[in-house]
C-alpha cells in the first residue's frame, strides 16, 4: 500500500497515513478524491469518510505525480478515463471532457480521481477450473463468466489466465492471447505486466477488442484468447472469427441472470450460435450456477452445482 501513497499529493498522503492503521491499509479497495469534498475510502466493511476536504491543487498535484510530471505523455490514457500506474493500480479520471468528432480528445478541469487498489488473489479460480479446462485433452472450453459489477469476475479471469498459461496439476500450459483493453487484468506498466498472468501469455492493452483479437490471432498464434467485458456491437464478428480459427475463448460479461444475457443482442447472438460451452454466473465472488452446452440436445443445461470461488 505504501507504493500507492506515493502517487498522492503530500497533503493527502499524510492524511491517509494518519487515518489508516497498517491493518486498515491492507483492506483498502478504493480511495476516491473529489474537488471540494472529503476523501472517501472503500474497504471490505464499507466506507470511511475522512475530514480532509480536497482542493483543486490537491487534484492537480496528485495527477502530476500519477503522470510522472508529464501529463502530455499520458494524454491517451487520460482520454480513455483511466491511468494504470506501477503496481497495477488503476486511477479513474473524470472532469470536463473536450470532444471533437464524437471522440474525447482531452479531459481538463479534473474533478475526481478514483484509485482502485490492485490485489491479485492467487488460486481464486481453483473451484471453477474443472468446468473451464479438460485435462484429458489439455484444452479449455469456450467459456463466458457473468456477474454484476464488483462480484469478482475480472479477478477470477486473471487467475484463470495465469493457471492456463503456466499449467497446473497435469494440465500443460497453453499459449494465451490476452486482450486487456482497460489494463485491468495484466496491468501493464511500460510494457511489463504488474500481475502474474503466466509464462505463456501475450498481452495487448489499450486497444479495442475487435482490433486486438485480430492482431493477436494473426501475429501470436494463441491457443486461447481472453477478453474482459464483451457485449459490444463488434464483438460477435471477432469472437466468431477467433472460434472459427480454432482458438478457444474465455470471456466475461455484465449480467445477473440468463435473461440479462438474452436481452443483450450481441450476447444473445453468441448464445444462439452456441459459441459458449460453459456459462458461469458469479455472485459476491461465488459461483451461483453453471450452464453448459449439451451437443446432443443443442441446448444449454444447468450443471446444478454451486461452489465458492475462494
Amino acid at each position: 500500500m505504501e507504493n500507492i501513497l506515493a502517487f498522492f499529493s503530500e497533503n493527502i498522503a499524510q492524511i491517509l497515513k494518519s487515518y489508516l492503521s497498517p491493518k486498515h491499509i491492507l483492506e483498502v479497495e478504493e480511495i476516491r478524491i473529489r474537488a471540494n469534498n472529503p476523501i472517501i475510502i472503500k474497504n471490505n466493511d464499507g466506507e470511511i469518510i475522512l475530514d480532509y476536504i480536497i482542493t483543486t491543487d490537491d487534484l492537480l498535484r496528485t495527477l502530476e505525480k500519477i503522470c510522472e510530471n508529464s501529463i502530455y505523455t499520458y494524454q491517451n490514457q487520460i482520454c480513455n478515463g483511466f491511468i494504470t500506474v506501477k503496481g497495477g493500480h488503476r486511477v479513474g479520471i473524470t472532469g470536463n471532457a473536450v470532444v471533437e468528432g464524437e471522440k474525447i480528445i482531452n479531459i481538463n478541469y479534473i474533478s475526481s480521481l478514483n484509485f482502485r487498489v490492485a490485489k491479485q488473489i492467487l488460486d481464486c479460480s481453483n473451484s471453477i477450473l474443472k468446468y473451464v479446462t479438460e485435462t484429458a485433452t489439455n484444452t479449455v472450453k469456450n467459456t463466458l463468466i457473468v456477474s454484476s459489477p464488483g462480484a469478482g469476475k475480472t479477478t477470477i479471469l486473471r487467475d484463470l489466465v495465469r493457471k492456463i498459461s503456466s499449467g497446473f496439476n497435469g494440465f500443460k500450459g497453453l499459449t494465451v492471447g490476452l486482450v486487456d483493453e482497460r489494463g485491468e487484468i495484466a496491468a501493464m506498466y511500460k510494457g511489463i505486466p504488474q500481475n502474474n498472468i503466466g509464462i505463456r501469455t501475450d498481452v495487448i492493452d489499450n486497444v479495442p477488442k475487435s482490433e486486438a483479437m485480430k492482431l493477436l490471432i494473426r501475429s501470436m498464434a494463441p491457443q486461447v484468447i481472453v477478453a474482459d467485458e464483451i457485449g459490444g456491437i463488434y464483438d460477435v464478428e471477432i469472437i466468431n472469427y477467433a472460434v472459427c480459427s480454432g482458438v478457444k475463448g474465455i470471456f466475461t460479461a455484465h449480467g445477473a441472470t440468463f435473461t440479462d444475457l438474452k436481452l443483450n443482442h450481441t450476447l444473445n447472438t453468441l448464445i444462439k450460435d452456441y459459441i459458449f460451452e460453459r456459462i458461469i454466473f458469479l455472485e459476491n465472488k461465488k459461483v451461483r450456477e453453471i450452464d453448459y452446452f449439451n451437443p446432443r440436445t443443442l441446448k444449454y443445461e444447468k450443471l446444478g452445482e454451486k461452489t465458492a470461488c475462494t
